[in-house]
């Protein structure tokens, strides 16, 4: 969620649609992980992941779907995550609001954060799935693989992730107008140069946003 408030912050509107792309792209993702989680305590009955182990011999659909959201969260390039945090670092390093010292800092911090998130969820993925068997939990539980509702639910989560990560426009296209309205605005109360008083500007004097209208 901190490349949304970037994203927000960058005053461009590549910066803003790519937040706004986010927050759809982080419900749809999250959505599928939560889902995942629950179905893998259903069958394991245990949080800790050291206790688990090698479950993705007994469960390779669970661990192919888990694999493949695991790889969306992380901002695999094809996947909308991707795409959202490309355009708001590029929204962010082409602001004009901030000095260029600023932006380099604030952008070297954002590629840290790319790094460690593949770090952690890989490692998630190799403590549940790969390695020994838990002998223990093999044999007090019943480890049964994805059934088939459950595969659904996944690709239907996973099919508009894709879609948005190959052909964002689907997306933004919707929104695309609303959030240069709302770029406009920003940049009238705060990037205003020359008029100190900008910013104490009263919004209700700003233009109105008025939602994009559909040609019939």
């Amino acid at each position: 969620m901190g490349f949304v408030l970037i994203g927000i912050a960058s005053f461009t509107n590549l910066g803003l649609s790519g937040a706004v792309l986010q927050m759809i792209s982080h419900g749809l993702i999250g959505a599928s992980l939560f889902f995942l989680v629950g179905a893998t305590y259903d069958r394991t009955h245990t949080l800790i992941l050291q206790e688990m182990g090698g479950v993705g011999k007994k469960m390779p659909k669970i661990f192919a779907m888990f694999t493949a959201c695991s790889l969306a969260s992380l901002a695999l390039p094809g996947m909308s995550g991707f795409v959202a945090e490309l355009m708001v670092f590029v929204g962010f390093a082409t602001s004009d609001a901030y000095s260029f010292t600023f932006r380099l800092v604030a952008v070297s911090l954002m590629a840290v954060g790319v790094v460690l998130t593949p770090i952690y969820l890989l490692s998630m993925l190799r403590e549940i799935f790969y390695g020994p068997e838990n002998k223990e939990l093999v044999e007090h539980e019943v480890l049964v693989d994805a059934e088939p509702r459950e595969v659904f639910i996944i690709a239907c989560l996973l099919v508009p992730i894709i879609g948005f990560g190959l052909y964002p426009k689907l997306l933004t296209q919707i929104y695309d107008s609303t959030t240069q309205i709302l770029t406009t605005r920003l940049n009238q109360v705060f990037m205003a140069e020359g008029d100190p008083n900008q910013l104490t500007t009263p919004m209700a004097a700003l233009p109105v946003l008025k939602a994009p209208t559909i040609s019939q």
